[in-house]
């Protein structure tokens, strides 16, 4: 029986075409992979990691807009209530490699576990804080509305002195790598307040947690 040249050309050429098609494939998927990785890499260079700083790092000293004045101790936060205004401020270290740009945050008047609130209904900060990567730096918020809910649970807290929590949001300077590390500030027997850091959550990639 003779050949049917035509249909073992026309399965070559359909051979050809897949093992072609099979190694583009392998290509491209592997340009991604490497594509990735070198994405990866480079945010990782410019990601910033917000922690409170140590205990032995110099004081921070922290303005606001009506010229007030507080001093935080390396390691601590500072909490005073008024009339008119909660002041809050926390000594922060970015251990990130990054520029940290601190852009808003949510208070509680207590210790909490649950998971962060909807970041659009956080406090915006009156003005970008920036923290170098490797360098200290500090977190700070007001509250001035003596007739609104929160206006009065932060005084009641911080006037019987008890455990503060605070969700500060930030990103790297190209506004991305947005990240919500949560603090606590503890009071102290000194009168002082003690901050620590309890979780970060990624918004802008997937959470390993």
């Amino acid at each position: 029986m003779s050949a049917d040249w035509v249909t073992i050309s026309a399965l070559a050429t359909a051979g050809g075409t897949l093992v072609l098609a099979g190694a583009t494939f392998a290509a491209v998927r592997s340009a991604n992979r490497s594509a990735r990785v070198t994405e990866r890499a480079l945010l990782a260079s410019i990601r910033p990691v917000l922690v409170p700083s140590r205990l032995h790092d110099p004081p921070e000293k922290v303005g606001f807009n009506d010229n007030k004045w507080l001093k935080v101790e390396g390691g601590r936060g500072a909490a005073e209530a008024t009339d008119d205004a909660i002041y809050l401020a926390m000594a922060v270290r970015n251990l990130g490699s990054g520029l940290a740009v601190l852009d808003r945050w949510h208070f509680y008047p207590e210790r909490t576990t649950e998971p962060h609130e909807d970041p659009d209904t956080f406090h915006r900060l009156s003005r970008d804080l920036y923290i170098p990567g490797g360098d200290l730096g500090f977190w700070q918020g007001a509250m001035r509305e003596p007739t609104d809910p929160e206006f009065k649970a932060a005084r009641e807290a911080i006037d019987e002195r008890r455990s503060l929590t605070i969700d500060v949001l930030y990103g790297d300077h190209e506004g991305g790598q947005r990240t919500i590390t949560r603090f606590a500030l503890i009071p102290t027997e000194d009168g002082r307040w003690l901050a620590s850091v309890g979780r970060h959550w990624n918004l802008d990639r997937a959470d390993p947690r």
